[in-house]
């Protein structure tokens, strides 16, 4: 049952990484196309510049929960990886039940008056040609730590697996898919 539970949060993963792909894909679209305006053509627009924030924002907040179920996110490694991958997973789910959670609780129920705030005044851009609806990028901010929260539970559920020894310890959370995809 948990291994379903665990291939279903990586299906998920997969999709808003892919998303998440386009996403950096228009970045680096907007990013070369207002270089080009503003050193070949002398022509720069505010707005542009905004959207470059707004996309890298994005990538960001939502980067978190895809780097996070494939063990991609920052932690201490001169001392995680001479651990056992049983010792691994016990200090994963003790992480992410007493710090990733609460701090994700805390932004998420903390980021509400903010993006409330911001939607009842129609916030827009404090610069002249610059983005309407600045409460849509901070509205990002709740969305993506809903998300974060709704992935930690999938990575307790995979450090579950590895505890209960209902996958291969020595082959890699991305490499152990594959595996079970090709069976």
């Amino acid at each position: 049952m948990l291994i379903e539970i665990e291939k279903f949060y990586r299906r998920l993963n997969r999709v808003w990484g892919k998303m998440l792909s386009v996403v950096f894909l228009l970045m680096a679209v907007n990013v070369f196309f207002d270089v080009i305006m503003r050193y070949s053509f002398h022509n720069s627009s505010v707005a542009m510049q905004e959207l470059e924030w707004h996309l890298f924002s994005i990538v960001i907040l939502f980067g978190v929960s895809v780097s996070l179920i494939d063990e991609a996110h920052v932690r201490v490694d001169f001392l995680y990886d001479r651990f056992s991958p049983r010792k691994k997973a016990l200090i994963n789910i003790v992480g992410t039940v007493f710090f990733l959670l609460p701090l994700a609780l805390l932004i998420l129920f903390g980021s509400l008056d903010f993006v409330q705030d911001s939607y009842k005044i129609k916030e827009i851009s404090e610069n002249p040609g610059g983005l309407p609806y600045r409460y849509l990028i901070k509205g990002m901010i709740p969305l993506s730590f809903s998300l974060l929260i709704f992935t930690a539970f999938g990575y307790i559920v995979q450090n579950i697996n590895i505890l209960r020894n209902a996958r291969p310890q020595n082959i890699a959370p991305q490499q152990h898919e594959t595996l079970e995809e090709s069976k």
